[in-house]
């Protein structure tokens, strides 16, 4: 894997004055890059700026190709943090194909993840540029995970992924999102993407401590897709715990309140993937706090493995595909995350999956 320093230190933040967009420009700041401000609203683009005196203002809208192209240029790459990705995705991806800049987004949804794979592969393949979404909390974290649990297995029966949240407050971002995304997620059976079963799916899972024993309810997202495109699994399924289920489904849940100077609130996550090869499992989990503000460190890291050089293939990709997973999480400790990775463990568990009632 080549590695080349890269000088050009500018990204574009797209949605900059979002939730999830203010906690990368300040890792991009951080980690000593140039974040260009950017996003449809000059007056929350100067609320911003006032932040950062030194950086430069570019606003653009989605329905302004031309704007897109000026507010990318120049820049080596471009961070998509305004939802929903079904209406941002593709015009940000097509300003990044005309600039030549590499294009990463925060997107969970399934349907833009997948559409991104079947509309850009060739297009970003030809021009030599990197697309790469769904770089975030819900998708690229347990992408890199399973990717890193599976190891040394050419292949496996399934992947299940368990998510433990103490709360969920969600952003407006996350709400509208939601209304816009109307339609049955998708899960993989048998390699196959197929609808999840109404009702969906729910079981127990044994999670560590705080957590412990949770019922938990199928909650795929865009990790479905993106480990599906790359590990070769029979079966990909994704769970959730209760409690923050009914904090989302809740008008009344406020949006993420800060616990420290950093901004971030004061939820925590614990991310558990169970890979099993006939009566073998392996084992991996993370933990840490805010799954918002988690999404910053993870895809400005991959904006700087990109920068440098430390890919191994270029087109529509997921972060496993073209980073060494292990060594990916390892880069997150343990200032953002703490890792427990087990393998080569006999099968002790029954799934004991049940449906609702």
């Amino acid at each position: 894997m080549a590695k080349k320093t890269n000088t050009n230190k500018a990204i574009t933040v797209f949605g900059v004055y979002g939730h999830t967009g203010k906690f990368v420009v300040a890792e991009l700041v951080k980690r000593g890059y140039t974040p260009i401000l950017s996003g449809r609203s000059i007056d929350k683009l100067n609320a911003i700026g006032s932040h950062y005196p030194n950086l430069e203002i570019r606003p653009a809208s989605i329905d302004d190709p031309n704007s897109l192209d000026d507010a990318l240029a120049g820049a080596l790459a471009v961070i998509n943090c305004a939802g929903p990705f079904l209406d941002t995705a593709t015009p940000l991806i097509e300003a990044a194909l005309r600039q030549h800049v590499h294009y990463l987004d925060v997107a969970a949804e399934q349907q833009c993840v997948l559409a991104t794979y079947e509309k850009f592969t060739k297009q970003a393949l030809d021009s030599g540029i990197l697309i790469m979404p769904a770089m975030a909390f819900y998708g690229g974290l347990a992408d890199l995970l399973a990717t890193a649990v599976m190891g040394d297995w050419a292949a496996a029966d399934s992947v299940d992924i368990g998510i433990a949240l103490d709360s969920w407050m969600p952003t407006a971002g996350t709400r509208l999102t939601g209304q816009r995304n109307p339609g049955r997620r998708l899960v993989f059976s048998n390699k196959t993407l197929v609808h999840v079963s109404e009702p969906p799916l729910s079981r127990e899972w044994q999670f560590s401590k705080p957590f412990g024993v949770q019922d938990v309810v199928q909650f795929p997202l865009a990790e479905i897709i993106t480990i599906s495109k790359h590990l070769d699994v029979n079966e990909i399924n994704t769970y959730i715990n209760l409690a923050p289920m009914k904090d989302l489904h809740s008008s009344d849940t406020p949006p993420p309140q800060p616990a420290d100077d950093s901004g971030r609130s004061s939820q925590i996550f614990l991310m558990e993937v169970v890979v099993r090869s006939g009566d073998k499992v392996r084992r991996g989990q993370v933990s840490g706090r805010d799954i918002y503000a988690i999404t910053a460190p993870l895809i400005v890291e991959a904006a700087i493995r990109i920068a440098n050089g430390m890919i191994k293939k270029t087109g529509v990709v997921c972060a496993a595909e073209v980073f060494d997973a292990a060594d990916f999480l390892k880069s997150m400790c343990p200032e953002h995350l703490l890792i427990d990775i087990k393998t080569n463990q006999l099968e002790k568990e029954s799934l004991q999956t049940r449906y609702n009632a």
